[in-house]
């Protein structure tokens, strides 16, 4: 009884909450039409667009439900499927999805999107079935491969992930698609990550393309070309100096090369370049340590744990200096 007395406590006192934001500048005078005439739907949609520009996602919820049963076309359908998803409503969206696909089976964009909230909801599974229905009734829609390709190799399927992000690639060569298909082909140690990325660097007629560096840089690291892999980051480096993962990166490489001095300078600039990033802290930490500084070590241990509470490496780091 107690519990229920406290929720409809909370429920009175939103109320009015509700009520004044809705009655106050600039969705008074869309409140003041609804209330005149309260079977239009553009007016909830109108009010609905206000409220979700001002990230008031939850009472917009409540005008695109009634928008919708006022008036249940594809339109209002895939507005109010986004503000479920900025709302959080995972599960409620897959409901109205589901929906939506039976009602609409002709339109492509609802299986797209139930996919999407599989995904957010961690079904992967249920999520690549979507894809994998898709594709079968459209195997030219570039998109599903590319997403059922990022979703396979997330779920470690590489052979399978780097086939679905080529048949991406091939139907539309999109520099995002070639990217993340070169960056499997280098973390799978396969040469076609150079060829894929040279010819992606050709097309940057504006010179401001530093991934496909970057991922040259990995693979040749992987395929233990240092000097190689050195050249690429720096490269990275110089084209964008904000460019975090090169440094650490480059600094990886000097690091395992036992040239600490660099390695230390390295990491130190990448925390200058970004003081928010945890893994140039904990690879300062390893510079310290293995030049015998414990106390230097421990206090970018703990800044590097400050920054990400589950760096796991971090740590164990820690507590192996702390014994």
């Amino acid at each position: 009884m107690l519990a229920s007395a406290c929720n409809q406590d909370d429920a009175d006192s939103k109320e009015p909450t509700d009520k004044k934001i809705l009655n106050s500048s600039p969705f008074s005078h869309l409140t003041d039409s609804i209330s005149r005439f309260p079977e239009n739907a553009q007016l909830y949609l109108g009010r609905a667009a206000l409220l979700t520009g001002r990230e008031l996602h939850q009472l917009a919820n409540a005008d695109y439900g009634k928008a919708w049963n006022l008036n249940p076309d594809e339109t209002t359908a895939q507005l109010y499927v986004a503000n479920m998803f900025l709302s959080g409503k995972e599960e409620a969206a897959i409901n109205f999805l589901r929906e939506c696909l039976a009602k609409f089976p002709a339109n492509p964009e609802f299986s797209r999107r139930l996919s999407e909230a599989y995904l957010q909801s961690g079904r992967s599974k249920e999520a690549l079935a979507q894809y994998n229905e898709i594709l079968q009734k459209d195997p030219g829609n570039f998109e599903a491969w590319y997403e059922k390709g990022l979703l396979l190799a997330q779920s470690e399927d590489t052979i399978d992930a780097i086939r679905a992000l080529e048949k991406a690639y091939s139907l539309q060569p999109l520099q995002l698609f070639g990217l993340s298909l070169a960056n499997l082909y280098a973390e799978t140690k396969n040469d076609k990550a150079l060829s894929l990325c040279d010819a992606l660097i050709r097309q940057d007629s504006a010179q401001e393309l530093t991934d496909a560096l970057f991922i040259k840089g990995v693979y040749y690291s992987n395929v233990n070309q240092k000097e190689l892999a050195l050249e690429q980051f720096e490269n990275c480096i110089r084209r964008d100096w904000k460019f975090t993962e090169a440094y650490i990166e480059k600094g990886i490489l000097l690091f395992n090369d036992k040239n600490i001095d660099e390695a230390l300078k390295t990491f130190a600039l990448a925390a200058k370049v970004s003081n928010t990033y945890a893994d140039a802290y904990y690879w300062m930490a390893r510079c310290f340590e293995t030049i015998g500084k414990t106390e230097e070590a421990s206090e970018n241990y703990r800044r590097a744990l400050a920054l990400d509470r589950r760096f796991t490496e971090a740590k164990k780091a820690l507590e192996r200096l702390n014994k």
